[in-house]
C-alpha cells in the first residue's frame, strides 16, 4: 500500500513515502525482501506515486547494495563475516518513524542477514521547511566473533541515464573551490580525499546533477548531495550498461578497514541530498537553509565585522602593534579583533613558524600584560577580542613534544615524519589523554579569559605517515575513522562548556570546508588567498553549497600577498561585503582614501548584513561563462529587500557585457534602487529610483563599465553594489 500525506514521512504496508513538501524518496519495504528505491525527485500526488510502475517510472533497484551475491555490481557495503564469508545478504525486518527535535520524520529501515545475526539499519531524515534529506546506515554486529567492514557508504542514489552533467569542486591551496561543470560519463567518475585532516582543498564530497543537460542556474531539474564527514571520504557515479548513474558516498575505506567486535554498531555520516526544479541555486538554497537552520553552529546569529593581523603582521605579534590595530578597526566602525599566530611560546618562541605549536601559553615578550592587557584595549575601544590556536598539531620543539612524544601520529620503526617549518606533527585525537589536551587549550583560554569572543581554530598539516601509538597493533587501519571519531568527541565537550564563543574554521585556508565540521563551527576561512578577483571566482563555487553567514571574505593589501595582483579597494570591498565581511591586512598601510572607502563598506555592510547572511542567493552570471562579469544577488525571504553584486572581471576596448536581469523578486512589489559604498563623482541614473520586480527581472540595470570618477584615478576594475528596497 501506498499513502502520501501532508505530513514528512508516511509508512504503510510494505511501501514507504519520504516525503518534503517538494520532493518524494518512494521506497519498497516489504519484510523479507531487500529495501528497494522506487522514485526520488518532484513531489508525487497519490495518484502519480500509484501509476508509477505503470509509466515504467519505478526504479526497483536496491536501495542500499550490499557486495556478495552478484558480486559484478558495485556495492555500498562490503563485509568479511566472523567466519571468513564475504557474502551479505540482507532483507527487510521492519520499519519504525519518530519526530526529531526539528520537526522532521526519521525513517528507519530495519534488515538483517538472512543467515548471520548481522543488523543493517538504513536511515532517512526530512528537513520539510529546507526540502532536505538525509540518509545514513548503522551496522551491528551480533555474530559471535569479530566483523570485518571492508567498505561502509553512507547512502545511494540511482538517476535515471539522459543527459546529465555533473557539478563538482577542486582545486589546491590558495585556489580553492574551482568548478568542473562536465556530462557524467560512462565508467566512474570518483571524488575522494585521503588527507586525514583536511578533506576539502583539493576535492569537496559535494555534487551537483543536472538532469536536463547543461545546468542553469535558476531553471532545470537538479539533485544536489553533500557528504557530512571530517574525515577521508570516497563520493563516485558509476555508470555501467543499464538504465541508470548510481551515485555513492561514504568514508574512503582505502587503507581503512574496520573490525567491528560482537555487539558493536558502526554508524557512518550523514549524506544530506535535495532536488529543485530551481536549477543550481535553487539547490544551494535548500542547502542554505538548511545550513543555517539546523547544521552550522549558531547559524541564526548575525556575524560580526572584524580585521585579523595575519597578512597585517604574520608572527611579528607584539602589544603596542596589536593595540594600534584595534584601535584602527574600531575607528572604521568594525566590531572584533582577531589577533592571529605568534603570540604564543616560553621555552620556545614562536618567532619563526617551526616552533611552539602545543605550548599555549603568552609570550610576555611580545605581550608584556597578557591576554587580559589586549582584552582591556579591546574593551576601551569598544570592541571584541579573538584569538588564533592551532590545538592539533604540534611541533618537535615544543614542551608538549619533549614531555609526550608517544601523543603524535606516527608509524612504527620508522623516522617520524615531519611538515611546515621542519618540525609540524600531528597529535593523535584517537588517544583519550590528547582528546583531554586539545579540549583544555580551548577550556583553559576561555575559563581564564572569558571575555574572548572569537577563536580561529587552524589545522595546517595532513596525516604524514600512518601509524597510531595509541591504537593495537591489530587496529592500525582505524587511525582514519578513530581520529575523527576523537575529534568529534572533543569538539562536543568544547561546545557543551562554551557554546557562545564565535569558532572560525581553518586549515591551511579552505581545508575543511565541509557540513561534517560544521556544527561545532560559526563560519569558515575559505582560502589563504585574499586576492579579490581570485576570491570571485572561489566563493562562488563555495556558494553551491555554503551560506555566505559562513564564508569569511576580507578586504586585504593591494599589491596582494598571494597574487601580487593591484586591485583598488573599491573592488576589494564589493568582494568582500558578499560574504562575511572582514579585514587581513594592517590599517596603517592605508592611506586616508582608501580607509575612507572601508569605512563606508563597513557601515553599508551593517545595512545589507541580514540580506546577506540570513537571505536567499540567486546567481545570476557565473564567471566561469567568462563573458567578463561575474553578478549574484541576495533577497530576504519576504522578498522586500534585495542585494544585488556586479563584479566587471576582464577589461578589453570594444569589450561586450551583457546587462544582467535579475532574479527572486516579487514581480509585483516596486523596488528603490540605492547604489552602495559609492565612489562616482555623480550617482547612477537610477539612483533612488523605483522599478517593478517584473521589471528587474526581465531586463535588469546598465551597469557602467568604468567609474565617473577623476581621470587619474581611473582603474581597469569595475564593481556596483545596489539595493533594492521595496517601497510600500
Amino acid at each position: 500500500m501506498l499513502a502520501i500525506a501532508g505530513t514528512p514521512c508516511v509508512a504503510m504496508g510494505e511501501t514507504v513515502n519520504i516525503s518534503t513538501p517538494q520532493t518524494s524518496l518512494i521506497l519498497d519495504a516489504a519484510e523479507g525482501q531487500p529495501l528497494k528505491i522506487l522514485y526520488y525527485g518532484d513531489r508525487l500526488s497519490e495518484a502519480d506515486a500509484s501509476a508509477l510502475s505503470d509509466g515504467g517510472g519505478a526504479m526497483w533497484l536496491n536501495a542500499y547494495p550490499v557486495y556478495g551475491i552478484y558480486p559484478m555490481a558495485e556495492a555500498a557495503l562490503s563485509v568479511t563475516h566472523s567466519d571468513g564469508n564475504r557474502t551479505t545478504d540482507i532483507a527487510v525486518t521492519g520499519v519504525s518513524t519518530r519526530t526529531d527535535a526539528d520537526g522532521g520524520e526519521v525513517t528507519t529501515v530495519k534488515m538483517r542477514d538472512r543467515f548471520y545475526p548481522f543488523d543493517v539499519n538504513v536511515n532517512y531524515r526530512t528537513y520539510p521547511a529546507e526540502d532536505i534529506i538525509e540518509t545514513w546506515v548503522d551496522v551491528t554486529n551480533g555474530e559471535k566473533g569479530m566483523v570485518t567492514l571492508n567498505r561502509f557508504l553512507s547512502g545511494y542514489l540511482p538517476i535515471r541515464y539522459g543527459n546529465v552533467w555533473m557539478h563538482s569542486l577542486y582545486g589546491t591551496w590558495a585556489d580553492e573551490t574551482n568548478i568542473t561543470e562536465e556530462p557524467v560519463p560512462h565508467g566512474v567518475r570518483m571524488i575522494k580525499n585521503k588527507d586525514g585532516l583536511r578533506n576539502s582543498h583539493t576535492s569537496h564530497a559535494e555534487v551537483m546533477l543536472s538532469l536536463d543537460g547543461r545546468p542553469r542556474e535558476n531553471q532545470g531539474r537538479v539533485i544536489g548531495a553533500a557528504l557530512c564527514y571530517t574525515g577521508n571520504y570516497k563520493m563516485f557515479i558509476d555508470t555501467d550498461d543499464g538504465d541508470y548513474h548510481h551515485l555513492f558516498a561514504g568514508i574512503n575505506e582505502e587503507n581503512s578497514e574496520y573490525h567491528l567486535k560482537k555487539g558493536e554498531t558502526f554508524t557512518t555520516p550523514e549524506l544530506a541530498f535535495t532536488y529543485s526544479d530551481e536549477g543550481l541555486s535553487g539547490v544551494s538554497r535548500n542547502f542554505h537553509r538548511w545550513g543555517r537552520n539546523h547544521r552550522l553552529h549558531a547559524g541564526d546569529k548575525e556575524r560580526k565585522i572584524l580585521l585579523n593581523s595575519w597578512e597585517g603582521v604574520y608572527l611579528a605579534v607584539n602589544e603596542e602593534v596589536m593595540s594600534g590595530m584595534m584601535e584602527d578597526i574600531a575607528s572604521m566602525g568594525g566590531e572584533l579583533f582577531v589577533m592571529d599566530d605568534g603570540w604564543f611560546g616560553d621555552k620556545y618562541k614562536r618567532d619563526v613558524d617551526n616552533s611552539s605549536l602545543g605550548d599555549w601559553v603568552v609570550d610576555k615578550s611580545k605581550l608584556p600584560h597578557g591576554i587580559y592587557g589586549l582584552l582591556d584595549e579591546a574593551s576601551r575601544h569598544g570592541i571584541r577580542f579573538g584569538i588564533w590556536i592551532e590545538p592539533e598539531m604540534t611541533n618537535t620543539l615544543s614542551e608538549l613534544y619533549e614531555r609526550h612524544p608517544e601523543y603524535v601520529v606516527k608509524a612504527p620503526h620508522r623516522e617520524i615524519v615531519k611538515g611546515r617549518g621542519g618540525t609540524q606533527v600531528v597529535l593523535d585525537m584517537a588517544n583519550p589523554k590528547v582528546q583531554d589536551i586539545v579540549f583544555e587549550v580551548v577550556d583553559t583560554l576561555m575559563t581564564k579569559y572569558p571575555a574572548i569572543d572569537y577563536i580561529k581554530w587552524d589545522a595546517n598539516a595532513p596525516v604524514m605517515e600512518h601509524g597510531s601509538q595509541y591504537l593495537t597493533a591489530d587496529n592500525q587501519s582505524h587511525l582514519y575513522i578513530d581520529y575523527h571519531k576523537g575529534l568529534e568527541k572533543t569538539l562536543d565537550r568544547i561546545r557543551t562548556a562554551h557554546p557562545d564563543v564565535t569558532i572560525q574554521l581553518c586549515a591551511s585556508g579552505g581545508g575543511r570546508v565541509n557540513w561534517g565540521f560544521l556544527p561545532w563551527f560559526d563560519e569558515f576561512w575559505c582560502s589563504d588567498n585574499t586576492d579579490a578577483l581570485q576570491r570571485v571566482f572561489m566563493q562562488w563555487g563555495t556558494s553551491y553549497f555554503y551560506p555566505a553567514i559562513a564564508m569569511g571574505s576580507h578586504i586585504s593589501a593591494s599589491p596582494n600577498h598571494q597574487t601580487f595582483r593591484r586591485i583598488p579597494i573599491k573592488f576589494r570591498a564589493d568582494v568582500a561585503m558578499s560574504g562575511r565581511l572582514g579585514l587581513e591586512m594592517q590599517p596603517r598601510d592605508m592611506n586616508e582614501e582608501d580607509r575612507a572607502v572601508c569605512r563606508q563598506a563597513i557601515a553599508d555592510y551593517k545595512a545589507i548584513r541580514p540580506i546577506v547572511q540570513f537571505g536567499d542567493l540567486y546567481r545570476l552570471q557565473s564567471p566561469y561563462e567568462r563573458k567578463g562579469v561575474a553578478s549574484l544577488m541576495y533577497v530576504t525571504p519576504e522578498k522586500d529587500d534585495a542585494v544585488f553584486y556586479w563584479w566587471k572581471i576582464e577589461t578589453f576596448m570594444g569589450q561586450q557585457l551583457p546587462r544582467i536581469p535579475m532574479a527572486g523578486l516579487d514581480p509585483d512589489k516596486n523596488y528603490r534602487v540605492t547604489e552602495l559604498n559609492r565612489i562616482d563623482n555623480q550617482p547612477l541614473p537610477y539612483e533612488g529610483k523605483t522599478f517593478s520586480g517584473r521589471y528587474l527581472m526581465s531586463n535588469g540595470l546598465e551597469m557602467p563599465v568604468t567609474y565617473r570618477v577623476d581621470y587619474h584615478k581611473n582603474t581597469d576594475y569595475s564593481s556596483r553594489v545596489l539595493r533594492l528596497t521595496e517601497v510600500r
